[in-house]
């Protein structure tokens, strides 16, 4: 007989139910579900979990582990190993259930260079009653807005620009253009832009030079 023409390929095996553990894990979980005995079937499930714990130390102190060894040990088994669990047994149809869909933001504002937070913002500062406070409030998210505009649009902007989609934004419940307010000026966020651009820029030729030095074997 060719040993050769006999030899057993892993396409003609069956698929692993979790790989991570390997083929002679599966093969003796396997072994543990075509157990007769009631005893032994137990005795050889915990001999399991012992090995399973060996193959992971790092993770005896993360909470619930042998809950967790315990839950691999079923799902390996296709959920037909009859063992004393010390835990609860988590059924086949709770670990198959599909999550809840994520509900994403379907809200699409007019100004998206403003981001959501903004409106976030604005929304809370329209549910202040009026005051000092909610005044700060309003200043600082417009102060927010310039900078926001002035980061994907242009290099200045008035204040009145601001003003209008603030008051947009808001459904006419905040007018600063009324009060006549003076936001910080464009120059300001201009020049720290710039200077956190040199500062980055520096650190990285820095970097370079110091790295010139060193001898490369």
């Amino acid at each position: 007989m060719n040993p050769v023409e006999n030899l057993e390929y892993n396409t003609e095996r069956e698929k692993l139910i979790i790989p991570e553990y390997g083929r002679h894990f599966q093969k003796m979980v396997d072994h543990a579900v075509s157990i007769k005995d009631d005893e032994e079937r137990n005795k050889v499930a915990k001999a399991i979990i012992s090995v399973m714990g060996n193959l992971q130390p790092h993770l005896r102190d993360v909470p619930d582990f042998q809950h967790k060894l315990w839950d691999q040990l079923f799902i390996m088994s296709d959920f037909k190993l009859d063992a004393e669990s010390p835990f609860p047994i988590t059924s086949k149809a709770i670990l198959q259930a599909r999550p809840d869909p994520l509900e994403y933001p379907q809200n699409h504002p007019k100004y998206r260079f403003y981001g959501n937070n903004i409106k976030r913002m604005i929304d809370v500062a329209i549910g202040w009653d009026e005051g000092d406070k909610r005044a700060g409030l309003e200043y600082a998210i417009a102060n927010h807005m310039k900078k926001c505009y002035l980061n994907w649009n242009k290099d200045t902007v008035e204040d009145k620009a601001i003003f209008k989609h603030l008051y947009e934004l808001s459904d006419g419940k905040i007018d600063l253009a009324a009060d006549g307010v003076s936001l910080t000026d464009s120059g300001q966020f201009l020049k720290s832009r710039i200077t956190k651009s040199n500062r980055t820029s520096s650190s990285k030729k820095g970097q370079r030079n110091t790295n010139r030095g060193k001898k490369r074997y």
